[in-house]
């Protein structure tokens, strides 16, 4: 008989050999022998039990079915594609190259498991006894490695199908951002009558938040209600996601306020969704309230104030998350980077990075990329760089973005086209992000060619068709030039009628060269498209200022009174010995405000002064 060892290039475990060898050297089967293989395979020391399976061969000891199964399932969460081959073909010497559905069952998931569908395909179609849930298996594994066409094949082939396998496509179509095929897929199961759980519900809310659709949420909410699955913890908080990613805090809070129990995930929820929305006073207030909170309500709250322009407030929270000696994750350090970033906190963001370092914290891409753009935005370029280099995994490509995305910031528009060349040296595929900020590094450092070139080669050279972003951005490369006709020219080729983001962008180049003409038609369309944007209000009121016509920039401004738009101020941020100074336009309640307007009066009168002299 072929020896396993002979088909493998593991090291064997000696000492387990020679205890078995001594122990028992001629039984046919052994249940200490198992145990032990047991033992050690719960133990996780895969390698040494596969490595004396060979000895079990050559005594003829046949490990019985569930510590086989055992053995399959503990190489699939390990994901060790490698040990889990070795076990299949250790059941193949011991003669079971076709082996019963049980065993077939654990073999088809320890592969899908370690993301090898082809083996797992080639295991179910030699099964002679296949039962629902086999196929509900392939189902799932399919699922979850992204393949919908082969599991939707799959689906169709199916003798009978049960909830589980329902519930398994709804889930997967809508995971996968397929809302459409996942809506027709629920309502065909409530079609067919054959029952539901808790997990029917959970694909279509999936749908719900995609869509932010309000009105299915509702639908839905009252199915779960009818079928009795109000008590329901993870469901509610779901339900309750669903109403927050739609907006609809009120109907959010009132379903949060009657759930007669609440875990952490469903006061985390809430928190979340308040945050979203803006409303941190009401995350705070419920965030304190919560009876327990875990790193992810912590995390919650932090990322909230950031988001909301309120670093020092995030700032301050983590700093208590420390003293309470609650580890943060990597979205909790991501969070309390962008805080810094928000205020320019260089010394904070410097004693987070410090802190990552001293406790041997292995931060993932999106900590290395927040650390880049706090560095880049708190002016300090080069230690961004440095940061790149040393900790960045130059195979993702989120890095690349986030680094000539800095270089862009800081007007080094050469440097970035440098770096994206390199990219595309180095082999890692660019998104539709990387020609964003590519193309935003022409816009602001001048490069009108080659800004051209990039955006000419799209589709041909990438396969990346252009979207509104990437015309925003070939807009105001063209108009910060003051190259109107070409302008024109490509707003009337898109292929999709120009958006919002089209029209601010020549707005804001109509602002810099005076076009009048232009400006108006840009501010008319923006304020069709989005009613709330400031800038178009303040720029049309304006044009018609210039032009005399005064009555009309007075209905502009009571337009957007009546609309309760509101210009938010630009804010300036210093830092002075370790603490952090907002400024704004006419700003009088800083309480230095004497001595700064003192300083600036002495500076503008010294600026005076020198002019006179030359």
């Amino acid at each position: 008989m072929r020896s396993f060892s002979s088909a493998t290039p593991l090291d064997p475990s000696t000492k387990l050999r020679t205890n078995l060898k001594k122990r028992y050297p001629g039984t046919k089967r052994s249940p200490c022998v198992v145990q032990s293989l047991f033992d050690l395979a719960s133990q996780g020391n895969l390698s040494q039990v596969v490595s004396s399976l060979d000895i079990l061969v050559q005594k003829g000891i046949r490990l019985p079915s569930k510590a086989l199964a055992h053995l399959l399932r503990q190489c699939g969460n390990a994901r060790s594609l490698r040990y889990g081959k070795w076990v299949h073909l250790h059941l193949k010497l011991t003669g079971l190259k076709r082996p019963g559905t049980f065993l077939a069952n654990h073999l088809i998931n320890m592969y899908f498991k370690c993301g090898n569908d082809v083996e797992a395909r080639k295991v179910f179609d030699r099964m002679s006894v296949r039962n629902l849930y086999s196929w509900n298996n392939m189902l799932s594994g399919f699922s979850k490695l992204k393949k919908l066409k082969a599991a939707r094949r799959l689906f169709d082939e199916m003798p009978e199908r049960d909830f589980v396998s329902w519930n398994t496509m709804v889930i997967a179509h809508a995971q996968n951002g397929l809302s459409d095929e996942a809506l027709c897929l629920y309502r065909e199961l409530r079609r067919v009558s054959i029952g539901y759980n808790e997990f029917s519900f959970a694909g279509v809310l999936t749908v719900c938040v995609n869509l932010k659709a309000l009105e299915l949420t509702r639908q839905v909410h009252g199915q779960i209600l009818v079928a009795g699955f109000s008590s329901n913890v993870v469901l509610s908080s779901s339900v309750i996601n669903a109403y927050g990613k739609c907006g609809e805090m009120g109907d959010a809070r009132r379903y949060f306020d009657e759930m007669p129990i609440k875990d952490v995930l469903s006061w985390t929820t809430m928190v979340s969704g308040y945050a979203k929305w803006g409303d941190m006073k009401s995350a705070s207030e419920l965030f304190h309230r919560m009876p327990e909170k875990n790193p992810v309500s912590w995390t919650a709250l932090i990322a909230g104030y950031a988001r909301n322009g309120m670093g020092y407030e995030a700032l301050t929270l983590f700093a208590k998350m420390i003293v309470f000696r609650i580890r943060p994750d990597q979205f909790t350090f991501s969070s309390s980077l962008c805080a810094c970033a928000g205020i320019a906190a260089l010394k904070h963001g410097k004693q987070i990075h410090c802190s990552l370092i001293r406790t041997n914290f292995r931060p993932n891409t999106i900590v290395v990329s927040s650390l880049i753009d706090m560095y880049t935005k708190c002016g300090s370029l080069e230690t961004a760089r440095r940061v790149f280099n040393l900790l960045g995994n130059k195979q993702e490509v989120i890095l690349w973005n986030t680094m000539i995305s800095a270089l862009a910031q800081h007007g080094h528009g050469k440097q970035a086209m440098r770096m994206f060349e390199d990219m595309a040296r180095s082999g890692v595929k660019l998104d539709r992000i990387t020609l964003v900020v590519i193309l935003n590094a022409c816009s602001h450092s001048g490069l009108v060619q080659e800004g051209l070139i990039i955006f000419n080669s799209m589709t041909r050279d990438h396969g990346i068709t252009p979207d509104q972003e990437h015309y925003a951005c070939l807009i105001d490369l063209l108009g910060r030039a003051g190259c109107f006709e070409e302008l024109m020219t490509q707003i009337e080729k898109m292929p999709c009628k120009p958006g919002s983001r089209v029209w601010n962008a020549l707005l804001g180049a109509c602002r810099i060269h005076g076009n009048l003409d232009l400006g108006r038609k840009a501010a008319e369309q923006l304020i069709e498209l989005n009613p709330q944007s400031p800038d178009a209000y303040v720029f049309l009121s304006s044009i018609h200022a210039v032009l005399g016509r005064w009555e009309l920039a007075e209905k502009v401004r009571q337009l957007m009174n009546k609309r309760r738009v509101r210009k938010e101020g630009a804010v300036s941020w210093i830092e002075i010995d370790n603490k952090v100074h907002a400024f704004t336009v006419s700003n009088r309640l800083h309480p230095m405000k004497g001595v700064i307007y003192s300083v600036l009066k002495e500076l503008a009168r010294h600026s005076s002064f020198l002019n006179t002299e030359s």
